[in-house]
């Protein structure tokens, strides 16, 4: 292992959109990285990628890769973090999950750093990266709840097909040169359409609107408050866009709303809709910031404002959120975990 301050990491699913664009914001951040190991599946061993000065050969994932490594990135899907995490978390290293697969596991905090960073502390070597629709909306939410109490909470998201992965993007640029064929990852063309992700949930909610509902009331540790989602995918290659009404114990004009926000940690306030700033997909895209404006009243509901909340869902959603993780972990000197008996 490396020393605490320079931590050994390992990538799992470096070749993909996300895994990329992990070591693209480790080494913008500045991340002290000691040594660097790159996971992905077989078929992309001995793939060649670049971070900072050096080449990297990607190395094909197996029971053995975590042996020495402190801190272990996964955005390979939930099948595999269902299987490689726990070996991971045995071997020592803390695993900082992309996937579904264990945000609602109760031993796993589920951890967005401007929110929760203190759930990093009951860790027991998986750490879940919430849904990226729900990174962005509570960032800009959990501001508001300290300040004036949330009550109620109903978001529409507008969302890119980058959260389908590299397939997703790849779909859309199919689409729109004509040339689409094999198996789409959505059940309708994305392109100069709207689709809402598959619905097969309980009571007409899809599993993405059932993922926001239940995260947000993990991480915000407010089982009881009333939450609401729809989510559709739109064809902008990059970043997602919510609609959020939300309601508050205490009063609160606008005003007083761009105040708290722009105070907080994370995010950029544009707000001046008649000079037509507000935020935009294409503004958000490369960036790590929660962009919110257009905060409004809502003349129907009491204490309601409206919102309009934009993130690079590829990296404040996925990337970004799981690096500021691992910097957690550093900054508290990667204390000692014990992984559960069983996981």
């Amino acid at each position: 292992m490396s020393s605490k301050n320079t931590p050994s990491i390992a990538v799992v699913g470096a070749t993909g959109l996300v895994g990329r664009t992990m070591l693209q914001v480790l080494h913008e951040l500045d991340f002290p990285v000691g040594e660097l190991r790159l996971l992905a599946s077989a078929r992309s061993e001995g793939m060649v990628l670049r971070f900072r000065d050096s080449n990297y050969q990607v190395q094909a994932l197996g029971p053995d890769s975590f042996h020495g490594v402190d801190i272990a990135l996964f955005s390979a899907g939930g099948d595999i973090s269902r299987e490689y995490a726990p070996i991971a978390a045995a071997a020592g290293a803390v695993v900082v999950d992309n996937s579904s697969a264990w945000r609602m596991h109760p031993e796993a905090p589920l951890v967005i750093p401007e929110v929760n960073a203190d759930a990093i502390d009951a860790h027991r070597g998986i750490i879940a990266n919430p849904n990226c629709s729900t990174i962005q909306m509570l960032v800009a939410l959990a501001p508001l709840d300290k300040a004036f109490g949330l009550t109620h909470v109903s978001v529409s998201t507008y969302q890119s097909p980058s959260g389908a992965g590299e397939k997703g993007v790849q779909q859309l640029h199919d689409e729109l040169a004509k040339k689409a064929g094999g198996k789409s990852p959505f059940p309708h063309r994305v392109a100069f359409n709207t689709v809402f992700h598959d619905i097969e949930e309980q009571d007409g909610y899809s599993m993405e609107e059932l993922k926001m509902i239940a995260e947000t009331h993990k991480i915000l540790a407010r089982p009881d408050l009333p939450v609401t989602a729809t989510c559709v995918r739109v064809p902008v290659l990059g970043g997602h866009g919510e609609a959020i009404q939300v309601e508050f114990e205490r009063p609160v004009d606008p005003q007083q709303a761009r105040s708290v926000l722009e105070n907080a940690p994370g995010i950029v306030v544009q707000d001046r809709p008649q000079d037509d700033i507000y935020p935009t997909c294409l503004n958000a895209d490369g960036k790590n910031e929660v962009f919110v404006g257009r905060i409004r009243r809502d003349n129907s509901r009491t204490n309601g404002l409206h919102l309009w909340v934009v993130a690079d869902n590829v990296r404040k959603g996925a990337a970004t959120n799981a690096v500021q993780i691992a910097a957690e972990l550093v900054e508290r000197g990667l204390p000692a975990f014990s992984p559960p008996s069983r996981w």
